[in-house]
């Protein structure tokens, strides 16, 4: 593992780049946005991909902030209805980014913030920053960490802690699009097979905003219980038959039959929202559909939805998240 200079801001402030590697797997993370840059793994002929959109340089992150390529979004993942939420007696309003209502974090989300880093052992790197009260309209002064880690055999572990000094709500997740034939490679809707252990979804209106109870997959377009092809068209958040648990719970599979590459991922959140990357626009050097997102967290809206799992982070308490990707190849 070491870290090196990766560039510097527009107000000076320097962006490090740390490389994890461990049993044929290499990952590389910046400190600014948290930013998954690339996950390098072996096919089933041994040639080596990042399996991860990305791009080169910091200055394209700073054109193209949009998409989230590889980032950590929070202080609040997915939407918020109306940019409001009521907690306590209280509405807190937010920076609205997404039509009406909140998105990722706001205007500037973790995602758009440079990270203090540090060795954790010979495989890890923690980030770590102090979200202050207010930020981006969010309540509570908010300690925040999120681990980085390869484990035996070369799985990554993301791992998030937050505790706070005011009632607050928290949801972070990584933002990658994962692409198994190799980013760049083309489209990966259409080729890749995947698999959600999932029964039920969010129905949703036209801002994605949930609507109701969630409602039944089986018969639909929205069934990913058996392995299957994905075809263009979503952007929706899975109710995990699993629930929320204190440990990683595998909760899906993406496979390329092209490559032979295999990703498995397991966690502890209630929910996966499934993008298939449509809103790609022609300013990307990806179009729609290069990269498939498996974004682990509680549900959109749930500071305004009482009967989805909470979100509310209070004194005392510490708010934790694991999700594990792990990397395989079939024959």
């Amino acid at each position: 593992m070491h870290s090196e200079l990766f560039d510097a801001l527009p107000d000076g402030t320097d962006v490090h780049r740390w490389t994890l590697e461990r049993d044929g797997v290499r990952v590389r993370v910046l400190t600014y946005g948290g930013i998954l840059q690339s996950v390098e793994v072996p096919d089933r002929e041994g040639g080596r991909d990042t399996v991860v959109l990305g791009f080169p340089d910091l200055g394209a992150y700073l054109s193209h902030p949009e998409p989230y390529l590889g980032a950590l979004v929070g202080r609040y993942a997915n939407r918020i209805a109306g940019g409001r939420f009521p907690l306590d007696d209280r509405t807190y309003h937010l920076a609205r980014n997404n039509g009406a209502n909140s998105l990722h974090g706001g205007e500037r989300g973790f995602d758009k913030r440079v990270w203090d880093a540090e060795a954790v052992g010979e495989h890890a790197v923690r980030l770590t920053r102090v979200s202050p009260h207010g930020e981006e309209g969010f309540p509570g002064r908010l300690e925040v960490s999120a681990t980085y880690a390869l484990a035996e055999g070369g799985a990554l572990r993301l791992s998030y802690e937050a505790v706070t000094d005011a009632p607050t709500v928290v949801n972070l997740t990584n933002h990658s699009y994962w692409n198994l034939g190799g980013a760049g490679s083309g489209n990966a809707v259409g080729g890749h097979e995947l698999r959600i252990d999932a029964g039920r979804m969010s129905a949703v209106d036209d801002a994605l905003i949930p609507v109701g109870e969630p409602v039944e997959v089986a018969g639909t377009r929205f069934d990913f219980r058996e392995s299957r092809k994905v075809d263009a068209g979503y952007d929706h958040n899975y109710v995990l038959d699993k629930g929320v648990t204190t440990a990683a719970v595998d909760v899906a599979e993406l496979h390329d039959p092209a490559t032979g590459r295999v990703l498995t991922v397991a966690t502890t959140e209630p929910g996966m929202q499934l993008y298939t990357a449509d809103g790609f626009d022609g300013t990307l050097p990806f179009a729609p559909g290069d990269g498939i997102a498996l974004e682990t967290q509680h549900f959109p809206d749930s500071p305004n939805r009482p009967d989805f799992p909470s979100t509310v982070l209070r004194p005392g308490e510490v708010y934790r998240s694991q999700t594990v990707y792990g990397f395989g190849v079939r024959r």
